[in-house]
C-alpha cells in the first residue's frame, strides 16, 4: 500500500507569508494534499480557490487555539472553557466544510497556569470526554472525523494535557465514538515513549492521521537524528495504512523541493538508499529515498 503525504502549511515554505501561496508551492513540489493549524488569517474561500487551482486536497485543520495571549493552546480539556470550545468547534466545522476538509484536530489544551497537573487531572479528563462526545456527534452529522493528538511535555509543551498515545487511547475508549481517532505525531511519540514499532502496531486500529519529523531537531526526515524513516514507512505500508502522513517539520534546506518534485506526480517513499543518485524524473542530484511516482490521489 503506497503512502500518501500531506504538506503542513503551518511549517513548510516559511518564506511565503500566505497560506494560498504555500499551498501552491506544495503543489509545485509534488504534494497532492495539505494540512494546516487554525487558518485564522486566511478566508476559507481563498484557500479553497487556491486548492482547486493547484489540484490539492485540504485533509486536516485544527480547532482554534483559544486565547493565545493568555497562554492557551486548545480548549477541549480545559475546565471552564466549554462554551469557548464549542464556539471554536463550530467555526472550525464551518471552515472545514467550506474547503472540503474531512478531519479536524480537536486540540486538548494546556493544564491551567499555576495548577498542579495531578490535582486537576480528573476534572480535565471529564471535561475532555464531555467535549469530545459533543464534537464527535456534531462531526458525525457531516461525515467528518475528529482527531486527538498527544503532544510531548518533555520538550515542546510542558503544560500540554494530552501527552502519550496510551493516554489518548484510554480517553477515546471512554468517549466511545467511532468517528474519533488518534492523530499520531511520531516526533512526539518518540520523545515520550520511543518503541515506535510496537506503538504503531498496538494503536494502529485507532490511528486516523500520522505526522512526521526527525528527532530531536524536528527537521526533515532525512536530516540527522534518531528515526529510521525508511523502516517506519515500510512498516506503515505493511500494516496497510491508507491515511495521510503529514510533513510537520521545520525545514532546514531544500529537502522539500528536491524530494517532492516528480513533476505533477505524488512522490512515494519506498526505501532509503542513502546514496547520491540522479532522479530519473527531474535530473536532480541528491540523496535519494528511491522514489517511485504515482498519479495524484
Amino acid at each position: 500500500m503506497a503512502l500518501r503525504f500531506s504538506a503542513n502549511l503551518s511549517w513548510l515554505f516559511p518564506a511565503l507569508p500566505a497560506l494560498p501561496a504555500r499551498l501552491e508551492a506544495a503543489a509545485a513540489a509534488g504534494f497532492g494534499a495539505a494540512e494546516t493549524a487554525w487558518p485564522a488569517d486566511c478566508p476559507a474561500q481563498a484557500l479553497r480557490d487556491a486548492a482547486e487551482r493547484a489540484g490539492v486536497r485540504i485533509v486536516l485543520l485544527n480547532t482554534p487555539p483559544g486565547d493565545q495571549e493568555a497562554g492557551e493552546m486548545g480548549l477541549a480539556a480545559v475546565p471552564g472553557r466549554q462554551a469557548a470550545f464549542r464556539q471554536g468547534l463550530a467555526a472550525a466545522l464551518q471552515y472545514a466544510k467550506a474547503v472540503g476538509c474531512p478531519r479536524i484536530h480537536l486540540m486538548a489544551g494546556r493544564v491551567p497556569q499555576g495548577a498542579d497537573r495531578a490535582a486537576v487531572a480528573v476534572e480535565m479528563e471529564t471535561t475532555f470526554v464531555e467535549n469530545l462526545r459533543y464534537a464527535a456527534d456534531l462531526l458525525a452529522q457531516e461525515d467528518m472525523i475528529g482527531l486527538v493528538e498527544p503532544i510531548n511535555n518533555r520538550i515542546t509543551d510542558p503544560r500540554y494535557y494530552l501527552n502519550t498515545p496510551h493516554q489518548a487511547a484510554a480517553i477515546l475508549e471512554k468517549v466511545g465514538r467511532p468517528n474519533l481517532k488518534l492523530q499520531l505525531d511520531l516526533f512526539h511519540c518518540q520523545i515520550m515513549d520511543g518503541n515506535l514499532s510496537r506503538n504503531l502496531e498496538t494503536f494502529f486500529p485507532l490511528i486516523g492521521h500520522i505526522q512526521i519529523a526527525q528527532v530531536p531537531g524536528r527537521h526533515e526526515p532525512d536530516s540527522p537524528g534518531e528515526l529510521n524513516f525508511s523502516y517506519i514507512f515500510q512498516l506503515l505500508e505493511s500494516l496497510g495504512y491508507t491515511g495521510y502522513v503529514g510533513c510537520e517539520y521545520a525545514p532546514k534546506g531544500e529537502w522539500t523541493c528536491r524530494w517532492f518534485e516528480p513533476h505533477g506526480q505524488v512522490p512515494v517513499w519506498t526505501s532509503w538508499l542513502g546514496t547520491v543518485q540522479r532522479h530519473a524524473s527531474c535530473g536532480h542530484q541528491s540523496p535519494c529515498l528511491g522514489m517511485r511516482a504515482l498519479p495524484r490521489a
